[in-house]
């Protein structure tokens, strides 16, 4: 009976020491949990980024197009959108966020072992900026979807009114393939090269906006200009419903902003009061510009500052405390103004709705700005010994890559598109509009 007290106490002693090792080993890796608050949120963020190229792009750009041409942008803006998705599901998720590999090419692409979402299940998780917190995979791949769609489609806004809809259509293939994939890995993958260099992109300033706006003026240089431009007069046929988009992107945008927290936390909550905040100020600024340069303040002018906005806060909206956003989108306003009313006068190539004046210019500013108001002493959530200049520099060449990277990629997609098709509609179609020559049907019948 002794001997057996004596095994029996010893083996509880050696469980009690085993106690602190098997902690540790729990600590070190928790279970995963999904909260379904997060995964309500996500989904409806969704959603959001989803009504703000159907319809809040489509009525936005088609507004700022001649009534000819008003359907034909709004089919493009449309079919691209669900060409994207497409793509996104076959190949683009595990080009962009599939998983690690070893290889030289590794910081630019993933591997192709998520190829048609192969092994991705419902109950398959994906992470987020928090340890041990996770969403449903397929809810992250359905919201990096979505900002793949409106990015593509965004591009168009310098082609408009004179591209082939077969042209729009090839490009966009082969654009997101390979500008596209490649630009969010590196930025917004952990093993990206800009990731793992600290670049800040909160939602998308580097891989949606300069991204999509290096690429639509390099695709209006190679198209060309449209017939008219810029002696004839092509004013917008409906600011209402550029008004209108406006609104919806706005909203929308709440989505892509506060959405890419990946979790209903304290950093969407920053996303969001800063989406409001710098929009607001740039919305202001832009009228401000118009004023300040002879003009009647307009409610294109305000819509423009909206998008504006919209565009630089992008970067930096979990990043920025809300009155550093405030300055950013003033700075960005007054800066796009001066590009899309003296630059590209000036200059005279052909932008058709600015989306490089907005975007690529409001994009450009937004991710060096984010430098800044990333600071503390400017009410930023970096550290205490943050170093400015160390970040505007990985910032900088996030830019310039991005940059060049758009334009060398831009280049091989539509002169592809180009050769497959011959780009743009005859003079005669071009003449008549696109709504006609390209889809037979009129937006307006009287």
């Amino acid at each position: 009976m002794k001997n057996a007290l004596k095994i029996a106490a010893g083996t509880g002693l050696a469980l009690f020491a085993a106690l602190p090792a098997w902690a540790q080993d729990a600590a070190a890796a928790p279970a995963a949990t999904v909260d379904k608050g997060d995964v309500a949120w996500m989904m409806t963020a969704t959603v959001l980024v989803l009504a703000m190229i159907l319809p809040g792009l489509a009525l936005f750009y088609g507004g700022l197009a001649r009534t000819k041409n008003m359907l034909s942008v709004m089919t493009q803006v449309g079919a691209v959108a669900c060409l994207a998705m497409l793509v996104w599901v076959m190949w683009g998720y595990t080009m962009a966020f599939g998983p690690d590999y070893e290889g030289p090419l590794s910081n630019v692409v993933s591997n192709f072992d998520k190829l048609f979402l192969k092994g991705v299940t419902a109950s398959s998780q994906a992470a987020t900026f928090t340890a041990g917190v996770e969403i449903p995979e397929y809810v992250f791949i359905s919201f990096q979807m979505t900002f793949a769609a409106i990015t593509v489609a965004l591009v168009l806004g310098s082609v408009v009114e004179r591209i082939k809809f077969a042209a729009v259509m090839i490009f966009a293939l082969v654009w997101l393939t390979i500008v596209y994939f490649p630009i969010a890995h590196m930025v917004w993958a952990a093993s990206g090269y800009f990731f793992k260099l600290g670049a800040l992109d909160f939602a998308g300033g580097t891989v949606v906006h300069i991204n999509a706006g290096v690429s639509a003026l390099v695709a209006a240089l190679i198209i060309g200009k449209r017939i008219g431009y810029p002696t004839e007069r092509m004013t917008p046929h409906s600011l209402t419903m550029t008004m209108i988009g406006t609104g919806l992107l706005w909203v929308g945008w709440f989505g892509f902003n506060a959405g890419s927290a990946l979790e209903a936390n304290a950093s969407a909550g920053l996303a969001m009061i800063n989406t409001f905040v710098a929009t607001a100020s740039a919305a202001l600024f832009w009228m401000l510009a118009e004023r300040a340069a002879g003009h009647k303040p307009s409610a294109l002018g305000f819509c423009s500052g909206v998008i504006a906005g919209l565009v630089a806060v992008t970067p930096a909206a979990g990043n920025s405390g809300p009155f550093g956003a405030i300055v950013l989108g003033a700075v960005a306003s007054v800066v796009c103004f001066f590009f899309v009313t003296v630059v590209k006068p000036k200059l005279g190539y052909d932008d058709s709705l600015d989306a490089f004046g907005i975007h690529g210019i409001g994009g450009i500013v937004g991710a060096i700005g984010t430098a800044v108001v990333y600071a503390p002493s400017l009410g930023g959530p970096g550290a205490e010994d943050y170093n400015m200049v160390e970040k505007l520099l990985v910032q900088a060449q996030a830019v310039g890559a991005t940059i060049v990277w758009a334009t060398i990629g831009t280049t091989i997609a539509i002169v592809i598109a180009k050769a497959l098709t011959g780009g743009r509609v005859t003079p005669e179609v071009e003449q008549e509009g696109l709504d006609l020559g390209e889809h037979g049907e009129r937006a307006y019948n009287y």
